[in-house]
């Protein structure tokens, strides 16, 4: 028997079907026309991580020659503001302050974090760890930085005082780290392929979700907070209501480990890379296919730009003539196809 369906909520889904038809039409039509990738060079070495600041001024990249690079957009120009020199080790991520467009944070395999004020071109602060960093987050209300490291060791750092608050050991590979947005709990992905929920600031655990059939390696929540993603190493992006804590979509379009996700501004698209040589942009909604960015090699890191249609990105990209050298470039698209 069919449940009937009462022409309120029919009405209400033809409608949702009807928007999500439409959005899906202009955007791809949008990318036909603004399709472009533009090269900017950034670092000597492969590129780890790449972070717009909040207002979208600038965009920040690690890299493994121990620097920070900071560009300043320009309409659709990358243009490189500072380089940031310090670090004793390759800087595995970076990000920004969730409010502050001038602060970042970088970890790095040096045992230490370091706060970098990119208006006044200096680092701000250097924090000691107790081992090699390899992730890292800034909670939601700006108060609070996480740092893991190669040892599974979390470490929740005052983000004013530079003092730890707390840490926790885990018996498991810990992957992404991430707050939700509302910040009152504080997920990880793990080798078994799970998402562990911990309170906070209590930091006890809640839940596990079983989340992939293979190590999950990332992990983001959308602008909105309605959804969070997570890829894995069974190739796929799983979409999850933050609510319910469901799986509500997988997107399978990928054939390698994904290893980086990004939600656009307005929730509605999502990006994930590995080592295809592809970007997939699809629509969060329905997981069809918006487009994809085509990539000579790998790629380890995007991030949508927090108020445009602007996605950077980085590749395990080669010298052009001495292809035994990174290039160690950043890169934009959503570029006008045509240059003026």
């Amino acid at each position: 028997m069919v449940t009937p369906v009462s022409p309120t909520v029919a009405m209400a889904g033809s409608l949702d079907f009807e928007a999500h038809s439409r959005y899906l039409e202009e955007q791809q039509g949008y990318f036909k026309s603004n399709g472009r990738t533009k090269d900017f060079s950034a670092h000597s070495s492969k590129v780890h991580s790449v972070a717009w600041s909040c207002d979208g001024r600038r965009l920040a990249s690690g890299s493994f020659d121990k620097t920070v690079t900071v560009f300043l957009l320009d309409r659709d120009r990358l243009s490189r503001e500072n380089n940031f020199r310090g670090h004793g080790d390759s800087v595995d991520q970076l990000c920004w302050h969730p409010s502050n467009p001038d602060l970042l944070v970088t970890a790095s395999g040096d045992k230490t974090i370091r706060i970098w004020d990119a208006r006044a071109a200096k680092c701000a602060a250097t924090v000691n760890t107790k081992g090699e960093n390899i992730n890292i987050c800034w909670s939601p209300d700006g108060q609070t930085i996480a740092v893991g490291n190669k040892e599974d060791l979390v470490t929740f750092i005052d983000a004013r005082s530079h003092r730890s608050k707390a840490e926790e050991q885990f018996k498991f590979e810990v992957n992404e780290i991430s707050w939700n947005n509302d910040n009152d709990l504080f997920f990880l992905t793990n080798g078994h392929g799970c998402i562990n929920i911990l309170s906070y600031p209590e930091l006890k655990q809640l839940q596990t979700l079983s989340a992939h059939s293979a190590n999950c390696i990332c992990i983001k929540f959308d602008p909105t907070g309605k959804y969070f993603a997570t890829g894995s190493v069974d190739a796929l992006v799983s979409l999850w209501d933050v609510a319910e804590l469901v799986c509500v979509r997988t997107f399978s379009r990928l054939d390698w480990p994904v290893r980086t996700l990004s939600f656009s501004h307005d929730g509605q698209m999502l990006a994930s890379a590995s080592e295809d040589l592809l970007i997939d942009i699809a629509m969060v909604e329905t997981g069809e296919k918006i487009c994809e960015v085509q990539c000579d090699t790998p790629t380890f890191t995007v991030a949508w730009h927090p108020s445009k249609p602007l996605l950077a990105f980085a590749c395990d990209d080669k010298d052009k003539y001495d292809r035994d050298r990174d290039a160690g470039t950043v890169k934009l698209f959503g570029l006008p196809s045509s240059e003026s």
